[in-house]
């Protein structure tokens, strides 16, 4: 074949491509815009979708909620089922629904100011962990009370702000109050303690943490978001955390 033959083969072959990726472009737009009309209808406009994606199957798409929730699709947009994707392998199960999960949060935790949280800091930084939390719940004061310890283990605690309820949260001003105090430590401690705090008003990123959260899926506190952006429900205890943490 003499090289002008060659150089029309691999021009035609390209076309052929770029039309196939704009066809592929096109449709997962009408997908996206099929899905998001149904969902959004269906939720009274409450649901929206963040990101949608294919899957390792090829007539199959991944829809992830602003709530965090994943769903997946066909290729027609016809139908929409619920529930984690798996992948078998010789070691056993591999959820891929969470590790879609996880890197969303991990993500979105990235954007988050450090400025923004209170965060306690050890001698020697072996493991970081981020909380939501509330200043007058039972089990995130049981697990502020094993603060000593976890800095002990040399792991780093960030709190974001998650008052139950929101804006309508009994706790919500006294975490506004935390967040505009000049010595957010202190207070945040005293909170804790269940001390009255002074009140004070600013602007804060207290709600914007509260949002941040119920797209992680929080629905109670201590809620728990290890580095690898795992959220793990509830309080655990300062030496079982540190072993999760690979810490210990």
């Amino acid at each position: 074949m003499s090289v002008f033959s060659i150089r029309r083969v691999v021009a035609t072959l390209l076309s052929v491509f770029l039309l196939v990726v704009a066809s592929g472009a096109s449709g997962q737009q009408s997908l996206r815009e099929k899905l998001a009309a149904a969902i959004e209808t269906a939720s009274g406009n409450q649901l929206e979708i963040i990101n949608l994606k294919k899957t390792v199957l090829p007539t199959i798409y991944e829809v992830q909620l602003n709530t965090g929730e994943i769903l997946y699709s066909d290729i027609s947009g016809d139908y929409l089922f619920a529930g984690d994707m798996y992948r078998t392998s010789p070691s056993g199960l591999v959820n891929l629904s969470a590790s879609t999960r996880q890197g969303s949060n991990t993500e979105a935790l990235s954007a988050v100011p450090e400025s923004e949280m209170i965060i306690f800091e050890p001698k020697e930084v072996k493991a970081t962990l981020t909380v939501f939390t509330d200043v007058d719940c039972t089990y995130c004061r049981k697990l502020h009370g094993e603060l000593d310890q976890l800095l002990d283990y040399g792991i780093r605690v960030r709190y974001l702000a998650y008052p139950r309820g929101g804006a309508n949260a009994e706790s919500y001003a006294k975490m506004v109050s935390v967040w505009c105090s000049e010595d957010r430590h202190k207070s945040f401690n005293q909170a804790k303690n269940g001390q009255n705090l002074p009140e004070k008003a600013c602007d804060t990123p207290i709600l914007n943490h509260y949002a941040l959260g119920n797209q992680f899926g929080v629905n109670g506190t201590p809620a728990l978001v290890f580095p690898d952006g795992r959220l793990v429900p509830g309080y655990i205890e300062a030496a079982r955390l540190a072993g999760m943490l690979g810490v210990l």
